[in-house]
């Protein structure tokens, strides 16, 4: 039978309805914007309401609008990516003191800089270090560092004098620890993959694979705890020391695991489809990933925030500054500094 002229537009316009919802916010449904949608059809109501589809469809966007102003609320109003400095060979580690100052590597040139969160200036803290990689504060103010030279995590005070924490595990050498991250008792983390270097003056990796360690907090114990990932690198915790993150970069995932208070790790889950460099944590429990710009998600594994950064490669990311509000970002021969309305963790 020949459909009628008014049948007729109300399947163009059911077909433009479907249309809309598939580029519309999915998590919305018919239903639950119009109550009146009950048990009648989905052509008849369309007939009926002439103006619903647009209207469906209007609310869809706003929701998605609204969403998408919250999560570029972690960033501060107005606020831009500001290169700070640019006289490096390759930065990395980027680790905050107690009282905001920002301590990162120059690592081909074996040296840690110290940016001043007082006068903004940047100096030489310690040179030669290890050529250093990931750093971290302990709870007493030392700055934890991969010293990534001969395979060793060393512990650096204040003044510059380093220690020795962990040179091997089981009497052979580590990969090379990467990235390391202090719970809230002063125990610790670090990932261990294996980057050959071509200032090491060493064989071939002398571990079974590349791992996860805990260090205990008298530093006396060294205990592997993860041992199923492929090229474990960036490591952070959440403040209340009970879920620990690590990025399998190799694998191109991040996973977050339950913290045991003997330091062993459970319930392994994925958190996101996205491997990393190196990784921080906000107030919030938003999770920073680095690699191509700084990638955020929220605590649960959605992705919020890309912030480009005008570099080949993104290494590493942490908050900084008096008010633990500027995130700082150290890329290639670069840092950046953008200002936040979320806050990173006080010790």
């Amino acid at each position: 039978m020949k459909p009628s002229k008014h049948s007729g537009s109300g399947q163009a316009s059911l077909f433009r309805f479907h249309n809309d919802i598939i580029h519309c916010n999915r998590a919305l449904t018919l239903r639950s914007v119009f109550p009146m949608v009950r048990e009648t059809s989905l052509e008849t109501t369309i007939q009926m309401n002439p103006l619903l589809p647009l209207l469906f469809v209007s609310a869809c966007c706003l929701s998605q609008f609204v969403r998408a102003a919250d999560h570029k609320s972690i960033i501060a109003s107005g606020a831009t990516v500001q290169k700070i400095a640019s006289t490096f060979e390759f930065t990395e580690g980027p680790a905050v003191d107690r009282r905001g100052n920002v301590f990162f590597t120059d690592q081909p040139n074996d040296r840690i800089m110290k940016w001043n969160a007082t006068d903004g200036t940047i100096t030489t803290f310690k040179q030669p270090a290890g050529r250093a990689n990931g750093m971290y504060f302990d709870r007493k103010d030392n700055l934890l560092a991969c010293a990534d030279e001969k395979n060793e995590l060393w512990s650096i005070t204040p003044d510059g004098k380093a220690t020795v924490l962990v040179e091997n595990y089981q009497g052979k050498l580590l990969n090379g620890p990467n990235d390391v991250w202090v719970r809230p008792d002063n125990a610790l983390y670090f990932t261990d993959p294996f980057y050959k270097r071509p200032y090491w003056k060493r064989g071939p990796t002398e571990q079974s694979g590349e791992h996860v360690y805990f260090l205990s907090r008298d530093r006396k114990t060294l205990t592997r705890v993860a041992d199923d990932l492929k090229q474990p690198n960036g490591i952070i915790g959440t403040p209340n020391g009970k879920t620990l993150y690590v990025s399998d970069i190799g694998a191109r995932k991040t996973y977050a695991y339950d913290i045991r208070k003997d330091g062993s790790l459970e319930n392994k889950r994925l958190f996101c489809e996205l491997g990393s460099d190196g990784m921080t944590i906000d107030n919030k429990g938003n999770v920073y990933l680095t690699g191509k710009g700084v990638t955020v998600f929220d605590r649960k594994g959605t992705k919020i925030e890309q912030i480009a950064i005008p570099e080949p490669w993104t290494a590493n990311v942490a908050f900084g500054g008096t008010d633990r509000q500027t995130l700082f970002v150290t890329a290639s021969k670069s840092v950046y500094t953008l200002r936040m309305q979320v806050k990173g963790i006080t010790k």
